[in-house]
């Protein structure tokens, strides 16, 4: 419902025809067999376009449903460790987030400390490194180790790639306790 007396009105053509009484303008609309749709309700007078109203929704709702359909879903999976976690086991961790990675998944880096653990934060460092190290050719570290209480943990992206399927620029290093490494 337009509730102002005058409103400029264009055609669906885009053409403008000037300034008419908001009852007229709704009356050379259903001459055409239109609807008069309010596009430009800030300026003054406000714009309304002469229109199928119809068409002009399901066209809004044809291109939010391709700009859906091109949207990347990114998951973000979570891998957890101990500080005394085994080579075998490790090695299997490694191979998930790996395959994460190579997906197109974001990975999660979680470092449990369970009781004095704690004191020693300086294993689960190491573990994250050695992540960071094996890790380097598939992916780069979103974001660096952060503890948080009785965790520590890091977040690892895949590495992008342009169109042409090569891969993008190489990130700086940095270390596992927030600090950039220079070479």
């Amino acid at each position: 419902m337009i509730r102002v007396r005058e409103v400029e009105v264009i055609t669906d053509d885009g053409e403008r025809l000037g300034t008419f009484p908001t009852a007229e303008a709704l009356e050379m609309a259903s001459d055409r067999d239109m609807d008069l749709v309010e596009v430009s309700p800030n300026s003054n007078p406000p714009v309304c376009k002469i229109m199928d109203f119809g068409k002009f929704k399901y066209k809004q709702s044809k291109k939010a449903h391709e700009a859906k359909k091109n949207q990347r879903i990114i998951h973000v999976k979570e891998i957890k460790f101990r500080p005394n976690t085994d080579q075998h086991d490790y090695d299997f961790k490694l191979k998930n987030i790996l395959k994460f990675l190579d997906a197109g998944d974001k990975v999660k880096v979680v470092i449990f400390f369970r009781g004095r653990e704690i004191v020693h934060r300086q294993n689960g460092e190491r573990i994250l490194q050695r992540v960071v190290e094996a890790t380097e050719e598939h992916g780069v570290v979103e974001q660096t180790s952060k503890q948080e209480g009785r965790t520590l943990t890091m977040i690892l992206a895949p590495k992008g790639k342009d169109r042409k399927g090569k891969p993008a620029k190489k990130p700086e290093k940095q270390d596992t306790a927030g600090k950039e490494v220079s070479e």
